[in-house]
């Protein structure tokens, strides 16, 4: 094989939403984020966004919490345990891809979610430290509903 996918879902469905969820939390101003986020679902992608700021240990549980409300409000997902679980699952994943670097210090940033069909994607998009001294650090998740 060539490297392609055997079949036009097989893959691209969770590769779309990584790449929508990243998009979105990268987005630098509220303006560039609307703009953003109307031509992603303009190409059928369901998309939120949140910014988080704060100590990064005592924050984990508002940082998932906030991925989720922000998804509901946005119409990510809908009431469903699963859609819920998906959205907090792939947040704390994300979140844990960037433990070692922010444990300790603050975090300040966006949160990215899209969805693609039945894959969601959480981006946190941090940066990490103290004053103007920051890492900055990407984590993503996924899961499918």
């Amino acid at each position: 094989m060539n490297g392609e996918p055997t079949s036009s879902r097989a893959v691209p469905g969770s590769r779309m939403a990584a790449n929508a969820s990243i998009l979105i939390a990268m987005t630098l101003t509220r303006e560039e984020e609307r703009s953003e986020a109307d031509r992603l679902r303009a190409d059928g992608f369901f998309v939120a966004a949140v910014d988080f700021g704060g100590e990064f240990l005592p924050s984990v549980s508002k940082m998932v919490e906030r991925a989720v409300v922000a998804s509901h409000r946005e119409g990510v997902i809908g009431t469903t345990h699963a859609e819920e679980g998906a959205v907090a699952g792939a947040a704390r994943e994300a979140i844990s891809q960037i433990m070692n670097k922010a444990i300790g210090f603050n975090v300040g940033g966006k949160i990215g979610i899209a969805r693609f069909h039945d894959h969601v994607a959480v981006c946190v998009f941090f940066g990490i430290g103290l004053l103007h001294l920051n890492e900055v650090a990407i984590g993503l998740g996924h899961r499918a509903v």
